[in-house]
């Protein structure tokens, strides 16, 4: 595949995923927060994400700036590539969806928060960092650049490092032993294949 046409499907894969995040990001405004772990790494790890996903990819898509770092990928390294993030997209639609108002961008529980285990939360308990952590493939798959390719990537490991275990603790504060019989019959990123 040509890179301007890797780098058009990359854009417009990111286009969607933006546009599917603004009714759930509409919706979620009008919940009461009872309870937000919001700190100043949160904001860090926040913003090496979107750098990592978004602004890198695009200093790299729309600049020669980052040329220095290409490298060739073959073209079905790029429809592997495309694959992974139409998957992606529909995971993270997907999760959005299932969540419905239990969704917020930040460590938040809501008035009203109920414990999710439906649709892909039946498998998967973080399928929006399994989402993520697809885009991030995608984008390595897509961007043959040593620095905007595996920039998502890095700055998802980094996130999920930092995050996942608060997240699960606050889950577990709020829904106690129900939470702790989720976790036992699910899996952080992927489902039970055996």
């Amino acid at each position: 595949m040509h890179v301007l046409n890797a780098k058009v499907i990359f854009t417009i894969g990111i286009v969607l995923w933006f546009i599917i995040r603004i009714p759930y990001q509409r919706e979620q405004q009008s919940n009461n927060i009872v309870n937000e772990l919001q700190s100043t790494e949160d904001r860090i790890i926040r913003f090496f994400v979107i750098a990592g996903i978004l602004f890198i990819p695009l200093i790299y898509i729309l600049s020669p700036w980052l040329n220095f770092a290409n490298y060739y990928l073959p073209i079905w390294v790029n429809g592997l590539g495309v694959v992974t993030f139409v998957v992606s997209l529909w995971l993270f639609w997907r999760a959005h969806d299932d969540l419905g108002k239990n969704w917020s961008p930040t460590l938040q529980i809501r008035e009203g928060h109920t414990l999710t285990t439906n649709g892909v939360y039946r498998s998967i308990r973080h399928p929006m960092y399994t989402s993520v952590l697809l885009l991030g493939i995608a984008q390595a798959l897509l961007l043959p650049n040593w620095l905007a390719g595996l920039a998502g990537l890095v700055s998802f490991s980094i996130a999920y490092a930092t995050r996942i275990d608060q997240e699960e603790q606050m889950l577990l504060e709020q829904f106690g032993d129900d939470y702790s019989a989720y976790k036992k019959n699910t899996k952080r990123l992927f489902p039970h294949l055996f």
